[in-house]
């Protein structure tokens, strides 16, 4: 490995670090002191509204900035702010959502930026995610865990991410100049259409699927680590096998595996199989934006939102074949959108 590699690394491990500790921040918080409250519910809403879409405009304005770990940096000061606010539930959500948006679209532009040519840096970025939210969760449902830490850790966090950025000494990433024109064309709009429609989908399915044995035993945790290590595996196997071919085969065996959700380990396979796209649809994304890398990552994450909406709504359509059909469409959608955006 050499000095150059050597420090991109060192920054991926730094950012994918962090981003465990905000995603367990957010989820801890939000069920620690949000749920249960009079506003509870609205506050779910202007939470995901704040984390998710408006990682679009602020992705935009980082591009511009082109100050992305100053950009992370301040997102894990209000994520640790928002502690501060407790007392105020709407202000709150809306400091810690803003706060997870500005950290994700920080730390994301600076991974796209190093993932020209490879994903396997973008996966690694994106995996901790699940896992911070799944023990926040879980600490945030009980009483034992010590609320005054977690400002603290992310204090510290900010600290940390700007130690890894001027660490990098001449080789950090720089934005190129902000620009849409790359997108304008017939097919790079088609493509744009179909790889936000995958993530609205893969949004949809992941937070409407509720398998009948996910609460015995350990199968809860397993379908966590199906989540989180199968969006790493996906940057690795997209590096090794290319874009379309890992596609077909992870959403091709994930749609015959949904035929079987009374079995514990078809239902973690297809999970697993099924997030194998998701630093695919990011970097495909990315590419079709190369000069506007925080908006092309805040636009998937819209996509996001719009998959929350319905079950936020009560609409769970999940039955039947349904997770089958809705993997080959993913399926097709994501091939349709690669070819175009010619990946």
């Amino acid at each position: 490995m050499n000095a150059h590699t050597r420090k991109y690394t060192q920054l991926v491990t730094v950012y994918s670090l962090v981003h465990f500790l905000v995603d367990f921040a957010c989820a801890f918080f939000m069920f620690h002191s949000i749920a249960g409250t009079p506003y509870g519910y609205t506050c779910v809403l202007l939470y995901n509204f704040c984390a998710f879409a408006m990682q679009m405009p602020l992705g935009a304005i980082a591009d511009k900035l082109n100050r992305n770990a100053l950009v992370a940096a301040a997102g894990c000061i209000l994520v640790g702010l928002a502690y501060a606010l407790a007392a105020v539930p709407i202000a709150a959500v809306i400091v810690i959502g803003i706060g997870n948006a500005m950290f994700h679209i920080g730390g994301g532009i600076d991974v796209l930026n190093i993932s020209e040519k490879k994903l396997n840096a973008l996966g690694i970025f994106v995996s901790p995610g699940a896992f911070g939210i799944y023990f926040g969760t879980i600490l945030g449902t009980g009483s034992g865990f010590p609320v005054a830490v977690m400002p603290i850790a992310l204090i510290a966090a900010a600290g940390l991410v700007l130690l890894a950025y001027k660490s990098q000494k001449g080789t950090y990433p720089k934005n190129a100049e902000f620009s849409l024109a790359e997108a304008k064309s017939g097919h790079a709009l088609i493509a744009v259409a179909c790889l936000l429609l995958v993530v609205c989908l893969r949004s949809y399915v992941g937070l409407a699927l509720n398998f009948s044995w996910k609460g015995i035993g350990h199968w809860g945790l397993a379908l966590i680590c199906a989540v989180g290590f199968g969006k790493t595996i996906g940057g690795i196997a997209a590096d090794r096998l290319g874009t379309a071919r890992t596609s077909i085969i992870s959403l091709g065996i994930c749609a015959v595996l949904f035929l079987f959700p009374n079995i514990p380990t078809a239902g973690v396979a297809a999970v697993l199989l099924s997030n194998v796209t998701m630093p695919i649809t990011l970097w495909a994304m990315a590419k079709i934006f190369p000069n506007a890398k925080g908006f092309a990552f805040g636009l998937l994450t819209f996509g996001l939102f719009l998959g929350f909406l319905p079950i936020y709504l009560g609409y769970n359509l999940l039955s039947g074949v349904t997770l089958t059909v809705i993997a080959v469409i993913s399926l097709g959608m994501l091939l349709v959108g690669l070819r175009r955006a010619k990946l």
